[in-house]
């Protein structure tokens, strides 16, 4: 870079009050200030000059209660008519997979921190018995999902910019888990950088800026930016399935929604659960005047979390659970004029350099990140789905290292699941005193990846006592 536009480019800073940036300046090699300058070169001052001065400067004042209209839901087949049409459904679902117009989508860019993991959380080893990674899971399930509908079903997987490289060097290391390289497109999210509670930036390096993924909102940007959405068209594909890395039992590309969908012109649907308790940390889905949103939990009132129906049902209770249709064309109508998605903030404990150049570790929140939300693109739609499903069948995420949420309620969920399987064709499973399948219990998908594939695949009674693994 040339004398003059590094001038240029530190006074574009200071101007915007972030001059502090450059105390370590002189300290650094010219590999450290090339480094950092095409970093700061990559940071939308306007942006976070906006977002400083609403969510730091000037907060709104929180909303009191809200005025949030109870969605239409489709919910989990009862009668007679509503298996019929959720049967209907899955024939249209079906038909549009086979016809190769369905990509998936996968949102895989964090850490496994939390749960005291080293590396993506797409990496870690989740499964009962044979401990396959999360990223191995999800792999055979489109494998399976491609023989059965015998089509390619491409895979798009956004990374962030911490594990990348990661996450592309352990598919390589794995051959891709039997999938063609050229049908798996990696992608990579924007980041935005975080800020103290005075506004200002912060340094985690001497020639770095704190920077944190734009949230799972930036999906949208990014599958333009990198060309996947063109990459998309270029395939034919017309309908997206979206979800995130943690939930063991997802059920991706589930003929059943794929077709309510697609026969509603929908442009963009949700998947959504029961509420397990009024505190449950779960987005609700509803209409906010007259836009259809997702209420994030923190900006429920308690009077709102615990308000219920005349028939004592809570009255906030469509949970979302970050699975979703997107219509090709939805997702380039989004962007047509640029990204429009809101941000929102959030109070973290954000690693810093104090002014001995040490870095330190906070343990109580000392700054801001910013992030957008995918479900916000909601209120631009004109057509919406919400399907109800059910909780052991399609969700159990892992969030924690222990407790609700973690690798122990995921593996005993998908325990639950395949016992549960296993029960309706027929075999004795043993279960504890709570219910649950009481020994390690996993079937691969490439094995089944429903209870009707099972029963044509188990011809002959089984039994097992200390665990039990069926696969290829």
């Amino acid at each position: 870079m040339e004398k003059g536009e590094l001038e240029a480019l530190k006074k574009r800073f200071i101007d915007a009050g972030q001059g502090h940036i450059f105390r370590y300046w002189d300290e650094l090699s010219p590999e450290s200030r090339q480094k950092f300058i095409h970093q700061l070169q990559s940071i939308d001052l306007d942006l976070l000059q906006t977002l400083v001065q609403k969510f730091v400067i000037n907060p709104a004042a929180k909303q009191g209660r809200i005025s949030l209209l109870p969605p239409k839901v489709i919910s989990i087949p009862r009668t007679e008519e509503q298996k019929q049409r959720a049967k209907q459904a899955k024939l249209v679902g079906e038909k549009l997979l086979h016809s190769g117009k369905v990509a998936v989508v996968l949102v895989a860019g964090g850490q496994g921190t939390r749960l005291g993991f080293d590396g993506p959380k797409g990496i870690f080893p989740i499964t009962p018995v044979r401990k396959k990674s999360l990223f191995q899971f999800h792999a055979e399930k489109i494998l399976a999902l491609r023989r059965r509908y015998q089509v390619p079903i491409p895979w798009y997987i956004m990374t962030s910019e911490s594990n990348d490289a990661a996450t592309r060097q352990y598919f390589q290391d794995h051959d891709f888990f039997q999938l063609p390289p050229d049908d798996i497109f990696f992608f990579t999210q924007s980041m935005l950088p975080a800020v103290d509670e005075k506004g200002k930036l912060i340094l985690d390096a001497k020639d770095h800026v704190f920077t944190s993924p734009n949230g799972h909102g930036g999906t949208l940007l990014a599958l333009v930016e990198s060309g996947a959405l063109e990459d998309m068209k270029a395939r034919g594909i017309e309908e997206i399935f979206y979800f995130q890395v943690d939930n063991v039992l997802i059920k991706i590309c589930d003929p059943i929604f794929i077709g309510y969908h697609h026969q509603a012109g929908a442009e963009m649907s949700s998947k959504v659960v029961s509420k397990r308790d009024p505190e449950e940390k779960l987005g609700v889905i509803g209409y906010q005047n007259g836009k259809l949103t997702v209420i994030e939990y923190s900006d429920l009132s308690k009077e709102d979390m615990y308000a219920r129906n005349p028939d004592g049902s809570l009255k906030y209770n469509a949970g979302s659970i970050a699975i979703h249709m997107i219509q090709v064309k939805f997702v380039e109508k989004e962007l047509a004029e640029g990204f429009r998605l809101p941000y929102h903030v959030a109070h973290k404990k954000i690693p810093f350099l104090d002014e001995s150049g040490k870095l330190i570790k906070p343990t109580q929140p000392n700054g801001y990140k910013f992030e957008t939300f995918i479900f916000d693109a909601l209120r631009d739609t004109t057509t919406s789905i919400i399907m109800e499903v059910k909780r052991e069948e399609e969700f159990s995420p892992v969030k924690n290292a222990t407790g609700e949420d973690s690798p122990a309620t995921a593996q005993r969920d998908l325990c639950n699941l395949y016992g549960g399987w296993l029960e309706q064709i027929g075999v004795v499973v043993p279960r504890d005193s709570n219910g649950n399948v009481s020994i390690p219990v996993e079937i691969s998908p490439l094995f089944a990846l429903d209870v009707e594939e099972l029963s044509q695949r188990i011809t002959k009674p089984i039994t097992f006592d200390t665990f039990l693994y069926l696969g290829p």
